[in-house]
């Protein structure tokens, strides 16, 4: 959400940003309409109470009859301020729903573009491989192996489910447990959250309104399955204050993750590449409202995520994120997609973004500045740590050996006992 104020002072700046993120500019202008319309109804709404309030209190130094037709006047009033008031908090409902679809203006140096064709290179990492022998797919790899099971996955729960089995199971465990350990030497606090949240957090972190196709519901509890730990990650302290000492607050979280990838369908639709549903470890940064620091938060954030790639030896580059691939409330972000033979093509397995205050406006999340002053809102920022089994197609693929067999980094091995290869 953006500051009220600052869009009725720059609109153009807002509409430029909906136009840009190929988003809808009328909401903008819809938003300013009401808002003026609001505002006017708010003035005639306590001009009236006030009027009431000084009516009120002249009625007692009143005659008789001077104070029945003033009585029947402050009756009047009142029936006008009720009718009001129900037309004010209607206004206000509308003014609120416009309000939480402004897009935040995109960073300067974010490339335009339509989609993820758009997206721009910024480097490349690793070396792709060129074995002198034809390379299989993560599927049938995992099929051959006995250790990937789609079909049954489907005959369990549906289209874009799968099992994991053996060894490769523990390979995707081993993955996050990794993950984890490489974030907590880098400071970061492990949090268990909560994957069915509530409205306020789906609201607050931006992905109602606008995301509820592709969230699973639990519409008689009205809570829903999170898609990233980012949500109740960044929800933690909605609604607080927080010491300036406290910031920033670096937490991470290993959970799993839902998506009905709905306008998907046909889609992504063989392999493990569009799932339902997967595991994440999910870094979170709350830091003070200071755009310098965010952007410098912003490339070491990114950086945990590229040191864990380099520590499981797979082949990937980095890509800032165009305007039309951008959400509507990330100031910029950047995603590492790592190659994928069966793809012939890098595929995206990070994101990393950062929002100034849009989401934590909305969780109504601030600090109180160092030497005083009014409280100020965070500054919100998150990426991925690694995701799987996304991850998992670029690890067998990209280590595969000519007998089939699919050789262990070693960063992970002793996390598989020791374990070299999967064969």
């Amino acid at each position: 959400m953006l500051d009220a104020k600052w869009v009725r002072e720059h609109a153009d700046i807002v509409r430029d940003a909906a136009i840009r993120k190929r988003l809808n500019p009328e909401v903008v202008d819809g938003f300013m309409e009401k808002d003026a319309a609001y505002r006017s109804l708010l003035q005639e709404v306590e001009g009236l109470r006030a009027q009431l309030k000084a009516s009120s209190s002249a009625l007692g130094k009143m005659e008789a009859a001077e104070r029945e037709q003033a009585l029947q006047t402050q009756r009047e009033r009142k029936a006008q301020l009720k009718s009001l008031e129900k037309q004010e908090q209607s206004l206000r409902a509308e003014v609120h729903a416009l309000a939480m679809l402004l897009p935040m203006p995109p960073a300067e140096d974010v490339p335009d573009g339509d989609d993820d064709g758009g997206n721009v290179e910024i480097s490349r990492h690793g070396q792709i491989p060129e074995p002198d022998f034809p390379l299989q797919s993560h599927d049938d790899l995992g099929e051959a192996l006995g250790m990937i099971d789609i079909k049954r996955g489907v005959k369990i729960a549906g289209s874009r489910n799968y099992l994991l089995l053996g060894d490769v199971a523990r390979l995707e465990r081993a993955v996050l447990n990794l993950a984890l350990d490489h974030m907590f030497a880098r400071g970061f606090q492990m949090v268990s959250v909560p994957t069915l949240v509530n409205r306020a957090c789906m609201e607050g972190t931006g992905y109602f309104p606008g995301g509820e196709e592709q969230a699973y519901i639990a519409e008689r509890d009205d809570l829903a399955l999170v898609g990233t730990a980012e949500v109740p990650l960044t929800s933690i302290h909605s609604g607080e204050t927080l010491e300036a000492s406290a910031l920033p607050l670096r937490r991470v979280a290993l959970s799993p993750c839902y998506r009905r990838e709905a306008g998907t369908y046909g889609k992504d639709t063989k392999g493990l590449y569009r799932v339902h549903q997967f595991w994440k470890v999910e870094q979170v940064v709350l830091g003070p409202a200071d755009e310098d620091w965010s952007l410098q938060e912003h490339q070491r954030m990114l950086g945990h995520a590229k040191d864990l790639m380099d520590l499981l030896e797979l082949p990937y580059r980095v890509v800032n994120v165009c305007t039309g691939d951008l959400g509507q409330g990330q100031v910029q972000k950047f995603d590492i997609e790592t190659w994928m033979p069966s793809r012939k093509s890098y595929g995206e397995t990070h994101s990393a973004s950062r929002f100034h205050d849009f989401q934590t406006r909305r969780l109504n999340l601030r600090y109180k500045p160092e030497g005083g002053g009014k409280p100020k809102f965070c500054h919100s920022l998150n990426n991925t740590v690694i995701a799987s089994p996304r991850v998992l197609i670029a690890l067998m693929e990209n280590h595969q050996q000519k007998d089939g067999s699919i050789r262990i980094p070693a960063a992970l091995q002793p996390y598989l006992g020791g374990q070299s290869q999967i064969a």
